[in-house]
């Protein structure tokens, strides 16, 4: 039960890191390609001084075997990932991208049962639902979306985000190793696209490497405690911290649509909250 609440506890504290996230992105006057990769080489950077400092870096040569499964996990939730979604986004609209990323609930649920043997209950599958429907509600204030050419890459954009955290969930390093590793792979991945359309390193870069580095980190040490479903489920709310800072600070209206919206989502993550993790 222990291990069950700090995992969960961990999951929220990335929710939080995850809503500040954005306003970094969007300040970024750099293309996303060479932020991204900046970015990725700076976390792995300040996560390669931790393992030096805290001795952890020594389990990599001991287990040699694991590397594969940390490039793998690199290729997969950072490089993939991160052109879909980059390519998604210009292709599509803010709020699309933030109402699609979000269906990787559901693709949580399915890796999670069908690789990770995770029980899926019908109360979790309702409080995911939930989620996502709020988050709808905040994001567009219950008006439509258009469809693009550009949503399709952002429906597939978390589908290769959980293939990686799956990947990661059955890697024999600790948290801290395996973030250092993906950034590491991905980061380098990235250079080459970014070298094409210009390289450069902002100290945006370098803030969003920091936030990389301590958000992978507990993330990792996350899903090594809960559910990958359940963790997910969690993060499901990130893109409306963005929209509830904005009204907060801008004094934007909070109309009825929100207000629904707000109570879905919390009526989901006190569901999803309550949910053991559990085999099937």
């Amino acid at each position: 039960m222990r291990e069950e609440t700090v995992g969960t506890l961990l999951a929220f504290v990335v929710l939080v890191l995850l809503g500040v996230e954005p306003v970094i992105i969007k300040a970024s006057p750099v293309n996303p390609f060479a932020f991204a990769s900046a970015a990725s080489l700076s976390a792995s950077s300040i996560l390669w001084a931790a393992l030096l400092a805290t001795g952890k870096a020594r389990e990599i040569p001991k287990k040699p075997g694991e590397i594969k499964k940390t490039f793998l996990t690199g290729l997969f939730a950072t490089a993939v990932a991160y052109s879909l979604f980059t390519y998604g986004t210009r292709l599509s609209t803010a709020i699309n991208s933030a109402i699609l990323t979000r269906f990787e609930v559901f693709y949580s649920f399915l890796i999670g049962w069908l690789f990770l043997g995770e029980r899926i209950t019908a109360k979790g599958a309702f409080s995911a639902l939930a989620l996502v429907s709020g988050v709808f509600l905040v994001v567009t204030g219950g008006k439509g979306v258009t469809i693009g050419g550009g949503d399709v890459l952002l429906l597939l954009t978390p589908l290769f985000w959980q293939i990686g955290h799956a990947i990661a969930k059955r890697t024999a390093y600790s948290p801290l190793t395996i973030a250092a590793l993906r950034n590491t792979f991905g980061g380098l991945l990235l250079l080459v696209p970014a070298l094409k359309t210009g390289f450069a390193f902002t100290p945006l870069a370098l803030a969003e490497g920091i936030v990389i580095a301590l958000t992978q980190s507990l993330w990792y040490c996350s899903i090594a405690r809960i559910n990958l479903s359940k963790a997910t489920a969690i993060l499901t709310p990130s893109p409306v911290l963005s929209v509830m800072a904005s009204m907060a600070l801008l004094g934007e209206s909070v109309g009825v649509y929100q207000i629904a919206g707000l109570a879905l989502i919390i009526a989901g993550t006190l569901l999803v909250t309550l949910e053991k993790s559990e085999g099937r």
